[in-house]
């Protein structure tokens, strides 16, 4: 990811026959991070609010030590092993074959995967746009090799109303299933008695409006305002709300799914998708590699497909979906470069789907399908950062997966790393440098906003008895990066780059703890005993804060950019600045150095020279507003409104309420937008702002 109740009864319907299945059993808030901020983790848009990059909405207005001992325990905590090719050239993982340690036991899950685990989900949707809820049958195939007398599914905010079993040839209805009493955020356990010869489970069930996963956007909330749309955010523990599930990173399954909407809408998912609509409504997908639930993914809306080469192509609304299209074109490029570095791309496609503006974060790494925010559409292809970072979340996350949220920056500092070498391949080195810096600058805020001896700057988190959420911090993606950055400085790039080829490959398809990572490490790489001596694991994962060595990042553009600031602060106007041809990261740079406090005058100054309150780059008007907030710059007031009522992605939305909640008068005027803006955001962002603004 890029850097996050009320019950209603109706009739069951008559539930068709589960999907064939087409192979055989076996078969990637953050708050703030530039330009990548995924999870890795939706808010709504007012009508007539204006979509970022100028485009204009049509009509009205989202440790163990010892190698053997060390390959003993992947087999017990992975589980998706590679597996014969699918047909589409492409691996899948499979859940079968091995179980999950207790001592790894995802703490945010119910199941007990050790015990009782699924492979294969046949899923069947119906989307009730007039209720908001998704009715469902969720047909479980169990792995072979259970040892228990039940499964266990997480649950959150979801009706069940029938559970049966298939033993041998005969399906039977299971009237003794339980749902446990309700935890925050963990939801409920649904417990099915099973037996040696059960091989299926069926849950038919009813989410609720509410359901935090997903999101039901009004026509107005949209591009082209005339139909209704929705998307889900699985991402940590989510996807519960809207399947019962296995709903822990350290679970893989395939899935084949019917999806049933209005014909005048399209449905996509985290599969192999449609290129057009069907005109009965109702569509069929199949996901023949193995994934993580948190991966598992829905949009249903008023879309278009447009290609943009052999393996890559967006959707979305037709208002946006050329724009999109254009911004994106150097995909295929990305993913030529990336492939060159770690090996070949595993999915089939890489296509991309541009949401609503709700959607509470930048990017989201649904395999296949990349869910992505209006706010990268610049018009200038200056933040397709953030591409790249969804695009390596192909190898780190969506391919090697950490088993436990206590493990995120396994996902999130691999792919940063990844992200910058594919940005340094496709635009150089000073272009990759510039967004190392900043992402220094994003790490060192977090690590004084966390405290500098906060177990919360820790690589390896404890999040026991904690929203998962609460990980998607700066720490697993910036500290992550640079752990790895010096790893590569002190084993030189070539042998690194070897070593992780070598990891993606071994551990395709499966989930790693962090003491499983750096045995790996040390028994390959790190069994150099002078290599391993230069890099302190320990310091870096298991003890607060950023080590002093830390790699130094230089770039001579920012040293330019800082130039300027310097001669602004000295007394030059700003139209008499030298910034012509600077980036989206040299202005973010500039923005970030200057004072903290300014008078009217210095603002205005500013402000005629660039326009930053008229920019269409949500980056950079995000910036700007910041120093709005902070220096009372009443003329910018609107367009700070209109961008909080109109924009959900949470990366934005947390610093600015923030700042706005650390005045008397700020956190009037705040808890004023919210109570307005509030139904639009998505549940992800809503639960940060009411912790902001309560």
């Amino acid at each position: 990811m890029n850097r996050q109740y009320s019950s209603f009864r109706i009739p069951s319907p008559p539930w068709p026959p589960s999907p064939t299945r087409s192979h055989p059993p076996g078969e990637g808030g953050r708050r703030r991070v530039l330009l990548a901020d995924s999870v890795s983790m939706t808010e709504g848009v007012g009508g007539g609010a204006p979509l970022p990059g100028g485009w204009e909405r049509v009509g009205e207005g989202t440790g163990v030590r010892g190698f053997g001992l060390f390959l003993v325990l992947v087999a017990l905590v992975c589980w998706g092993c590679p597996a014969a090719d699918d047909g589409g050239g492409t691996e899948s993982g499979s859940a079968s074959e091995v179980a999950v340690e207790e001592s790894t036991k995802d703490v945010h899950s119910y199941a007990r995967p050790d015990q009782a685990a699924v492979e294969h989900l046949d899923l069947a949707l119906e989307v009730d746009f007039e209720r908001k809820i998704l009715v469902g049958r969720a047909s479980w195939q169990l792995a072979e090799g259970a040892t228990a007398d039940q499964l266990i599914l997480d649950t959150r905010d979801l009706d069940i109303d029938r559970v049966t079993r298939e033993d041998g040839d005969s399906e039977l209805e299971v009237q003794d299933f339980t749902l446990s009493d309700e935890e925050p955020f963990l939801g409920r356990s649904l417990t099915i008695p099973i037996t040696p010869s059960t091989t299926a489970v069926h849950v038919e069930y009813r989410s609720r409006p509410e359901a935090a996963a997903v999101q039901w956007l009004e026509p107005e909330q949209t591009a082209g305002g005339r139909h209704p749309f929705l998307f889900t955010q699985s991402q940590a523990i989510l996807a519960r709300t809207w399947v019962p599930c296995q709903d822990t990173p350290a679970v893989r399954f395939t899935y084949d799914a019917t999806v049933e909407t209005s014909p005048e809408l399209m449905a996509v998912m985290s599969a192999e998708n449609p290129t057009e609509k069907a005109a009965d409504g109702v569509y069929q997908f199949r996901m023949p590699q193995a994934i993580p639930s948190y991966l598992l993914a829905l949009a249903v809306g008023d879309l278009e497909f447009r290609s943009m080469g052999p393996q890559t192509g967006v959707y979305a609304e037709p208002a946006v979906v050329e724009p999109a299209a254009w911004e994106f074109a150097e995909t295929e490029e990305m993913i030529t470069a990336t492939e060159k570095l770690y090996g070949p791309y595993r999915w089939g496609r890489f296509d991309i789907l541009v949401l609503p503006p709700s959607f509470p974060f930048g990017g989201m790494e649904n395999p296949r399908l990349t869910f992505a925010t209006p706010t990268i559409l610049a018009g200038d292809r200056s933040l397709v950062a953030l591409v790249a970072h969804e695009l390596a979340h192909s190898w780190s996350g969506n391919l090697v997966t950490n088993a436990t949220w206590d493990d995120f920056w396994l996902n999130e500092g691999f792919t940063v790393y990844l992200e910058r070498r594919i940005m340094e391949e496709v635009y150089g080195r000073p272009y990759s440098e510039m967004l190392a810096l900043l992402g220094r600058q994003d790490l060192d805020a977090d690590v004084e906003d966390l405290g500098p001896e906060s177990a919360d700057t820790h690589l390896a988190l404890d999040l026991a008895g904690r929203d998962p959420d609460d990980g998607m911090t700066d720490i697993a993606y910036e500290k992550g990066y640079f752990l790895l950055r010096r790893i590569e400085e002190a084993a030189g790039r070539e042998r690194f780059d070897a070593f992780l080829r070598e990891y993606f490959d071994r551990y395709a398809f499966r989930s790693l703890t962090t003491a499983e990572f750096v045995d790996h490490l040390r028994s390959t790489l790190f069994s150099d005993a002078a290599l391993a001596g230069e890099v302190d694991l320990d310091r870096w994962i298991y003890q607060p804060g950023v080590p002093s060595t830390a790699s130094a990042i230089e770039s001579e553009a920012f040293d330019r950019v800082d130039a300027q600031i310097g001669a602004w602060t000295g007394g030059t106007a700003a139209a008499g600045l030298a910034t012509e041809g600077w980036t989206t990261h040299e202005w973010l740079h500039f923005l970030r150095g200057l004072p903290g406090e300014m008078d009217t005058d210095q603002l205005a100054d500013l402000d005629s020279a660039f326009a930053f309150t008229d920019s269409g780059n949500s980056e950079i008007l995000a910036a700007w507003l910041e120093h709005v907030i902070t220096n009372g710059y009443r003329p910018a007031y609107p367009t700070l409104e209109r961008f909080l009522t109109s924009i959900g992605r949470r990366k934005f939305l947390s610093p600015l309420y923030r700042k706005l909640a650390a005045t008397e008068e700020g956190l009037a005027m705040a808890r004023e937008i919210y109570a307005r803006a509030r139904p639009s955001y998505h549940p992800v962002a809503v639960a940060t702002m009411d912790g902001i603004l309560q």
